[in-house]
């Protein structure tokens, strides 16, 4: 067996074999780390959880290989629903809810500087996937007693390449005013507050907007190119 196969999630394996080129090797140790591909140029990274828990090892192959980051999306979802007792069977249904580009935001407030760096790319995939939840019981009373137990991938719809700041830049809405809040930028981009207040510390962070004051206890920004 290939070294991280073990318990290897659906939706991660799947994913691995679709973004895989003709040459890649898959599942290999790179300066101590198992990683995803490693292909004649570059190493790629597939992260389906919170990047908190890859960010040493990120950092640190980043600093020596061409390294790229891939994240799903979940543009589309479908929620399956195992059977709790026996003779019921699953059911499927499709949320209502629909993914976005800019939801990477809430991952990447735990290395917004390493987009700085020329060995660093990060892309986002639109996915559709099936999620998979299995009764667990009370432990569970935030979702009513239903846990995820996989996710499965159905199909990619979009890509996004984020190679440096520019490309993240892309993501203000061109109605934005030149000085703005958190807020604004939540109600421009469709977006609870609380994601725009991480979009805006990554933002900062890149160097694309800076800090000049605040107006009604609220931080207020201003946009620029990597402090140009």
């Amino acid at each position: 067996m290939n070294i991280g196969l073990h318990n290897e999630n659906p939706l991660h394996a799947a994913l691995k074999v679709w973004y895989a080129q003709p040459g890649d090797r898959l599942e290999v140790n790179i300066d101590g780390y198992v990683v995803d591909i490693a292909g004649a140029d570059r190493l790629v990274e597939i992260q389906t959880g919170n990047f908190s828990a890859i960010k040493g090892k990120i950092t640190d192959l980043t600093a020596r290989h061409t390294l790229r980051l891939v994240y799903p999306v979940a543009l589309e979802k479908w929620i399956v629903r195992l059977p709790v007792d026996p003779g019921e069977r699953s059911s499927r249904r499709k949320s209502p809810r629909r993914g976005r580009v800019t939801q990477v935001f809430k991952e990447l407030v735990s290395f917004p500087d390493l987009v700085l760096h020329p060995n660093f790319s990060l892309e986002v995939l639109m996915i559709a996937e099936e999620e998979v939840r299995q009764y667990v019981g009370k432990r569970r009373w935030r979702t009513r007693g239903w846990g995820v137990h996989q996710r499965r991938l159905l199909e990619v719809h979009a890509r996004y390449l984020f190679q440096g700041p520019q490309d993240f830049y892309n993501l203000i809405p061109a109605a934005l005013p030149q000085e703005f809040t958190s807020l604004d930028l939540a109600e421009a981009l469709g977006e609870p507050r609380w994601l725009a207040q991480k979009a805006t510390y990554c933002l900062r962070n890149m160097g694309l907007i800076v800090e000049v004051g605040t107006h009604q206890r609220s931080k207020r920004y201003r946009r620029q190119f990597n402090g140009a």
